[in-house]
């Protein structure tokens, strides 16, 4: 027997993946239900090659009859209806930022810190941030081993990640371009065609940005508080995939053989990296892949034990769909979801 499902948010690009990847797993389900504002009711999604989920209402859904639901809406909208279905007995996974810092909401990648979800006490669990996801998936075999002191990281994020707004300004912009007609930004700050714009979410006071914040205090939470993290993050023309140049600081010893040897033990990370043209990962490269892919590994000869290294990973698959369907799976397999009646 399987779950019955909600995938709220199911319109978007998030939600659109996350009914895909549940799919392509054969994640076990008895029904399945999309979720979305009213303004998009009646739409219609596959769901596989034989069947079509026409969206339904979230305002008015009851999710007293279902096991788990998968959100991917705004912040503001998980706040109403997150805990509104944990209280209907129904297990939430979160993709928005509205309760990952949480003291009492596991923040969880599954190859890093499934251990969390024994600490579920609300019947929410929050998915992290796309760039902190692939990051930290890429650190954890390393932390293991010789300890982070420090990372800074500069990221490279597509346009996805401001959702499908955000892709059809590129590609509205990118065509202007070349017919020399003006397009005024209107998801992003600046125009995104042909540039690169190193801003993401709110400034905040002490002159970061909101996302860099996240990768921070994410990390933190996630692998552990003692890590010192900086970050810059910059939106660039790419439709899918985040790419990002990570520099780690370590307390102990550590060579690039070891590093290695460390990523080739660890679930989710393929490294690809042949020190000659085109022997890396790019982010055309790595679209539709689960895995997260580093290149350019390297000593960092400034700090005492230092690494460089290129991680790339499609967004809307690891950074978003995958790994809450991921940590679905987890919940199934640590017992830790169960049926509802019939």
């Amino acid at each position: 027997m399987g779950y019955r499902v909600a995938v709220v948010g199911a319109t978007g690009a998030v939600g659109r993946e996350i009914i895909k990847t549940l799919v392509e797993r054969d994640f076990p389900i008895t029904d399945i239900v999309a979720l979305a504002s009213a303004r998009s009711v009646g739409q219609e999604i596959s769901f596989g090659e034989k069947r079509v989920l026409k969206v339904q209402n979230l305002d008015t859904f009851d999710f007293s009859k279902t096991d788990i639901a998968l959100f991917s809406p705004s912040a503001a909208i998980s706040a109403v209806h997150a805990p509104r279905a944990a209280a209907a007995g129904c297990i939430v996974i979160d993709n928005t930022s509205q309760f990952r810092m949480e003291p009492d909401v596991p923040l969880v990648i599954p190859e890093v810190n499934p251990q969390a979800l024994h600490k579920m006490r609300r019947g929410i669990i929050a998915n992290p941030n796309c760039s902190t996801i692939q990051m930290v998936v890429a650190l954890k075999p390393l932390h293991d081993r010789f300890k982070i002191k420090r990372v800074v990281v500069a990221t490279y994020q597509s346009v996805s990640g401001a959702g499908k707004e955000g892709m059809d300004e590129l590609f509205t912009q990118t065509k202007a371009s070349f017919v020399n007609d003006p397009a005024a930004p209107q998801v992003f700050t600046k125009p995104i065609a042909f540039n690169c714009i190193p801003h993401i979410d709110k400034f905040m006071e002490d002159g970061s940005t909101k996302e860099e914040w996240k990768m921070v205090v994410e990390t933190k939470k996630i692998l552990d508080p003692d890590i010192a993290l900086h970050a810059t993050c910059v939106r660039v023309p790419v439709f899918i995939g985040h790419s990002e140049a990570v520099n780690v600081e370590f307390h102990n010893p550590i060579t690039v053989a070891e590093a290695r040897a460390a990523w080739r033990d660890a679930p989710g990370v393929i490294v690809m990296d042949t020190r000659e043209d085109g022997g890396y990962i790019t982010p055309i490269d790595c679209a539709g892949e689960d895995n997260i892919f580093i290149s350019r590994v390297r000593k960092d000869p400034t700090v005492e034990h230092g690494l460089a290294f290129w991680c790339v990973s499609d967004n809307l698959r690891k950074g978003a769909a995958l790994n809450a369907v991921q940590i679905a799976e987890t919940l199934i397999a640590m017992n830790l979801l169960t049926r509802k009646a019939a």
